[in-house]
């Protein structure tokens, strides 16, 4: 008979209740949509480009919050939130309230405001550094003795940093009013991302 070491068992695997047993796919929505390509978000972004010199900013972000990539690859989903951007940029501050009371009312209003919501939040935590060389405005910065740091701001795209965030927490602040709290709980325990 053979000696068995019962420590090597991984008793995990036996245990139909065990976090291991656990199909994780069951934690997603059975509608997700497929993969969005980078060249499928690029053609989004063309799309969206013509509705707003054709002075629709309300049709192109409601279409552009309509066609994000919830189940595409890391390069689609940074080419959609630089047209969200972009959007959210050429819309001006007199006109939000009216456009986000238009974009999240009626059939799929509210689904609308949370994936606005995602990109807001998505677009002010800055893009990851590459994994490569560090660019010019991310230095690694020792703390002070003061324990600060000497962080400058977030170089996140063309115009600056600076007017990005404000121009995204406008934003943020218009929808919390029109869609609620509400909006920002959904966001942070929604598992599909932006």
């Amino acid at each position: 008979m053979a000696q068995i070491n019962y420590r090597t068992i991984n008793v995990d695997v036996l245990d139909p209740e065990s976090s291991i047993n656990f199909p994780m796919e069951t934690l997603l929505p059975g509608n997700l949509p497929q993969p969005t390509t980078s060249s499928a978000a690029a053609s989004v972004a063309t799309q969206v480009r013509q509705m707003l010199r054709g002075g629709d900013p309300e049709g192109a972000l409601s279409y552009v919050l309509d066609t994000a990539p919830l189940g595409g690859d890391d390069r689609a989903k940074e080419v959609h939130l630089a047209t969200v951007i972009e959007v959210l940029q050429g819309i001006r501050q007199g006109e939000m309230t009216r456009i986000l009371e238009a974009v999240c009312s009626g059939q799929g209003g509210s689904e609308r405001a949370d994936c606005l919501m995602k990109y807001l939040y998505k677009g002010m935590a800055g893009q990851p550094a590459s994994s490569g060389a560090q660019s010019p405005a991310r230095k690694t910065v020792s703390p002070q003795s003061t324990g600060f740091s000497q962080i400058q701001a977030r170089n996140l795209g063309e115009g600056g940093g600076g007017q990005q965030m404000s121009v995204l927490l406008s934003w943020h602040e218009k929808l919390v009013e029109i869609a609620g709290t509400g909006s920002i709980v959904r966001v942070m325990t929604d598992r599909r991302t932006v």
